[in-house]
Formats: C-alpha cells, sequence, structure tokens
C-alpha cells in the first residue's frame, strides 16, 4: 500500500526517522515521527514512537510512544501488533495490543485510536485483497 492511499488516514504519511535507517521499521531501537488523524474528531496528531521488539516467527512488533499528544494523557503507551494466519481457512488475523497508564482517571480510555487501528486494518485488508 502506497503512502498516497493511506493519506486518508495519515496527515503524513512519511515517517521521520529520528535513528536507524531511512528504510528501517523493522530493527528494535529505531525511533520515528507519525502525523496521523482520528475520523471521529479530524484533529491532525503526532507520535514519537520506538521500536521495542520485533518477533518476525511470530509476526509481531511492539512500538512505545515516547513523545507526542497521547502523551498529553497517558503516563505510557505501548502498542503491540501481532499478525497471525486465520485458523482453517485462507488470510490473517490482525492483533492489537495497546498497554496504557492513564495520567488521571478523568482520561478516557483510548476507544477512537482503537477504532482508528481496526478502520486502518480493514483498508490495508481491502488493499491486500484487490492484489490478488
Amino acid at each position: 500500500m502506497s503512502p498516497k492511499q493511506l493519506q486518508v488516514k495519515f496527515k503524513a504519511v512519511n515517517f521521520t526517522m529520528v535513528t536507524g535507517e531511512k528504510s528501517d521499521l523493522s530493527s528494535t531501537g529505531t525511533t520515528f515521527m507519525i502525523k496521523y488523524i482520528i475520523d471521529s474528531d479530524g484533529e491532525a496528531r503526532a507520535a514519537k514512537e520506538k521500536i521495542e521488539a520485533v518477533e518476525p516467527e511470530k509476526n509481531l512488533i511492539t512500538f512505545r510512544v515516547i513523545e507526542g499528544d497521547l502523551m498529553k494523557e497517558y503516563k505510557s503507551f505501548v502498542i503491540t501488533i501481532q499478525v497471525t494466519p486465520k485458523h482453517g481457512g485462507a488470510g490473517i488475523v490482525v492483533h492489537w495490543c495497546f498497554e496504557y497508564e492513564k495520567i488521571n482517571e478523568e482520561v478516557a480510555h483510548p476507544e477512537t485510536l482503537l477504532q482508528f487501528a481496526v478502520e486502518m486494518s480493514k483498508e490495508i485488508d481491502e488493499h491486500l485483497l484487490s492484489e490478488e
């Protein structure tokens, strides 16, 4: 999927590498910036993330948000994405896991971010199926 096709969800699709190789988003320790828009409010957001774990044998990657808009409401925010084959059929299942600690009890759980992840996964799935 090209960056142009993801612009529906991302305000700026080009990742700004802070450390690591320009095209390397698969190495532990790599940090990058990303800008995105959540459809429910249309507000542009940014996050600086660090890759904490890459486990190719498990199709798993873990990112820690280290700066940006999420840090205004959460003390910590970790995103783990794992892709697994569907049982008994063709295709895959994408599992998103958000681990976070809210700054205080008034802060909402990140349901809009979860919906963003679901919608983005569906769009990537549709794109990949259209290429078959």
